[in-house]
């Protein structure tokens, strides 16, 4: 009976996941740009990840005599009506994004003019089962036309769709994704893919876009994001490659700087970094800081930089020779690294 037991325990997969200290990695050998002058002296500023796995039984067990483990149930980490299998590409979708927030909010620091220009609404979430699911929709895809109408925004999408009748036949124009298996998204040229929707469910609420009102009839599946090309005055490459999720945008946006520019942008400190970063430099939180805490210690780190609102957690588990520093925009990491010791940011190649 013993035998049997642990058996179904090693193979009997929970729908709770946990999240362990990860690694703290060097973004600097991460960044390629070209195109403009580049300092190749550069700070270690280290992005902090987390493991985030699924468990069955008996690792269960085991990793609760273990310390700094934090347990989540799935729908914590995904949206309602989300299947748990979009995490991964989720995580994927949410890195792409981020990198290209750091490197907009760098070079704007750098007082650079980056021009922005809609490209449509790309896909985050498809719900199971929903039209978009039955369509072969997937996370990463971007909708740019309906019923020949261009899409260039959420809004734009939710306008051409929220009051149709349910059941309504619509051609939609896609760029489908193809996601390699380490992350890398590109998209195709459009395709059209036909469906038919549904009714809206209850909990929607109203649109939140201005001009679109009356509540929802009709209803695709998906959550949705603006898609937007910036063009930046560099060819710049970040290999993230088996990472996701947001959190490195902050820390991504520093190594760009630092880069970018003269002289040494932490002062010669051992910085971690946490955070998610806007392209208009506001740092937002992130999750498992406490295991984020424990690998930058581990890492060798002296100060780590954490979104202001998580920084009681950092300092519960963070080691005395590592100091916890609370920021809310990207401004405020600036100041207060040139506090440490570090150079203000003067750019090798004058912007324009």
């Amino acid at each position: 009976m013993v035998l049997v037991a642990v058996f179904i325990g090693g193979r009997w997969n929970l729908s709770e996941y946990a999240i362990t200290p990860g690694q703290a990695t060097p973004v600097a050998p991460l960044v390629k740009v070209q195109g403009i002058k580049t300092d190749q002296h550069n700070d270690r500023i280290m992005l902090v990840d987390v493991y985030l796995s699924t468990v069955n039984v008996l690792q269960w067990i085991g990793l609760h005599f273990e310390s700094h483990v934090q347990f989540a149930p799935a729908d914590e980490l995904i949206d309602p009506g989300i299947p748990s299998n979009e995490l991964g590409p989720q995580g994927y979708q949410e890195m792409n994004d981020s990198k290209q927030a750091a490197e907009v909010a760098a070079f704007r620091a750098l007082g650079w003019k980056v021009p922005a220009s809609p490209t449509g609404t790309a896909i985050t979430g498809v719900v199971a089962p929903s039209p978009a699911y039955s369509a072969k929709l997937q996370v990463g895809d971007e909708i740019v036309g309906v019923d020949g109408h261009a899409v260039t925004s959420n809004c734009g999408l939710v306008a051409l769709v929220h009051s149709r009748s349910p059941g309504t036949q619509l051609r939609l124009s896609v760029k489908k994704a193809k996601i390699s298996q380490s992350g890398v998204i590109t998209l195709e040229r459009p395709t059209t893919v036909e469906l038919s929707t549904a009714k809206a469910p209850s909990y929607l609420g109203a649109t939140g876009c201005a001009g679109v009102t009356g509540p929802n009839r009709s209803w695709l599946g998906v959550t949705i994001e603006d898609g937007t090309n910036y063009v930046l005055p560099a060819t710049v490459s970040i290999n993230t490659a088996d990472i996701g999720g947001p959190s490195a945008g902050l820390a991504m946006t520093l190594a760009l700087i630092d880069k970018l520019s003269r002289g040494s942008l932490t002062g010669h400190h051992v910085i971690a970094v946490t955070g998610t970063i806007a392209v208009n430099g506001s740092v937002g939180d992130v999750g498992g800081v406490a295991q984020k805490t424990v690998a930058a210690s581990r890492a060798g780190a002296t100060i780590f930089f954490v979104p202001q609102v998580e920084v009681a957690t950092a300092k519960s588990v963070g080691e005395s020779g590592l100091r916890i520093v609370g920021v809310t925009s990207l401004k405020q990491v600036l100041s207060d690294l040139r506090q440490l010791g570090g150079a203000a940011p003067i750019p090798l190649t004058k912007p324009h």
